[in-house]
């Protein structure tokens, strides 16, 4: 038996997805959730499954093709008797070498489409291999007949086919992408390689994560006046906490206990006293969200990615640790979808594991507001006991750095919200992570 394989619908927004990679090509076998291609739609990368065993039987799309959700792009055949060799490449490119009467199309397709003509009472003559290529792209019939035909007598050929495709997904892209004011000038990289020749220079293409990454900052500081405050967080107690139960923990929950988890916890729970910095601004107009869905910057192989913990105020301690592990997992081995990494409310980024003590992170649009977190270090510092005595000790700090959108949030809020996140860290309730 011969198993689809479709353009997942990797988000609600998503229409189209780029083929990166595939991990098992033509004739190959794979077994059941072992990952057959890798897409990028333009939020995330993805690795996709097999949903079954088999060997890979037919390959629909090559890659860095753009393809429709919903689209059939591969088959796989589960009937391990079947010889490799009755395997053929049944894409755009392998069909067009052939000559019309020669395309390789499977019967059971063939007899598909011309049912499907039939039933439109298609009034122009199309190839079998048109109807086909529509029939997979999902061209409906009047749209069919709206393309300017190229060959003998107005005939549709393969070619006015793929061209109105790759306008169809010009069109989407366009319609989908948020940024498009704020796009990435597209340079001729050939042009480039004259003034930056090889070998002392190399040049590379951003990918698309990094170019939508790109896009997104520009269109967060074009949009949003940026203030950022600093303070600093006697993180001792948390650290000694944190060293006494760690392989406890481990042993337990069945995962290693960070310190994001800490300051996640402290955010969502000043996050419940200051509703404005979760808030998003649409014109004139404040949007106040009843429910908090905790960005945190993770760094992927593609780069920079903000998967979200939904629902953050509803959970405790340990949940929070489990979903901070989970999507950082997922995130760095390609597992995310578009909608992990969609309507976030506030956004975390912890700069302090890459060594760096401070920085000044850019809000993550539609949001108003981002927390920095550095890197814990050891420094002499005033401690004032109980009497009023003070002393020198050694303690461990960590600099927490704020950026807001000052359209909303004032310098008085702003200080405010990083002070109590700051008195959440060194008055943390120990009994939560029990």
């Amino acid at each position: 038996m011969q198993v689809e394989i479709i353009m997942p619908k990797m988000g609600e927004s998503i229409q189209e997805g780029t083929i990166l990679r595939w991990v098992k090509n033509l004739g190959e076998k794979i077994e059941k959730d072992e990952t057959l291609l890798e897409i990028s739609t333009d939020k995330v990368d993805s690795e996709i499954p097999s949903p079954v065993s088999g060997i890979v039987a037919k390959v629909f799309a090559k890659e860095h093709d753009t393809v429709l959700v919903g689209t059939i792009i591969a088959y796989i055949e589960t009937d391990a008797s079947i010889s490799i060799d009755t395997y053929q490449d049944v894409s755009p490119e392998a069909t067009a070498k052939k000559p019309q009467e020669d395309i390789g199309v499977p019967q059971d397709q063939l007899s598909i489409v011309q049912d499907w003509e039939q039933k439109r009472n298609a009034q122009r003559f199309y190839s079998p291999l048109v109807k086909m290529i529509a029939k997979r792209e999902g061209i409906a019939q009047r749209d069919l007949e709206k393309i300017k035909g190229s060959g003998s007598n107005g005939r549709v050929t393969k070619d006015d086919v793929f061209t109105y495709l790759k306008q169809r997904e010009r069109n989407a892209a366009e319609l989908y992408s948020n940024d498009r004011s704020f796009s990435i000038l597209s340079v001729d990289i050939l042009e480039l390689s004259k003034k930056y020749p090889s070998p002392k220079y190399r040049i590379v293409k951003m990918d698309n994560i990094q170019k939508k990454m790109a896009e997104h900052m520009v269109r967060s500081v074009n949009t949003t006046p940026h203030v950022t405050v600093v303070d600093e967080a006697d993180m001792t107690e948390i650290v000694n906490f944190r060293l006494s139960i760690l392989e406890q923990f481990e042993k337990r929950q069945g995962f290693k206990l960070t310190y994001t988890p800490f300051f996640a916890y402290a955010v969502v729970s000043t996050l419940k006293e200051f509703p404005l910095v979760n808030c998003s601004v649409e014109g004139d107009t404040i949007i106040y969200k009843n429910f908090i869905n905790l960005g945190m910057a993770v760094a992927s192989p593609n780069g920079l990615i903000v998967p979200v913990v939904r629902n953050a105020e509803e959970k405790n301690f340990v949940d929070m640790a489990r979903s901070l592990t989970d999507i950082a997992l997922r995130a760095r081995t390609k597992k995310l979808t578009p909608n992990d990494i969609a309507d976030g409310t506030f956004s975390m980024t912890n700069y302090g594991i890459f060594g760096s003590i401070i920085g000044t992170p850019i809000i993550n649009q539609p949001q108003s507001a981002i927390i920095g977190v550095g890197l814990i270090k050891k420094r002499p510092q005033v401690v004032t006991n109980d009497s009023g005595k003070d002393s020198i000790g050694i303690r461990s700090v960590v600099y927490l750095t704020m950026t807001f959108d000052h359209r909303i949030i004032d310098g008085a809020t702003g200080g405010k919200f990083l002070s109590r996140v700051k008195w959440q860290l060194e008055h943390f309730d120990f009994q939560s992570v029990k």
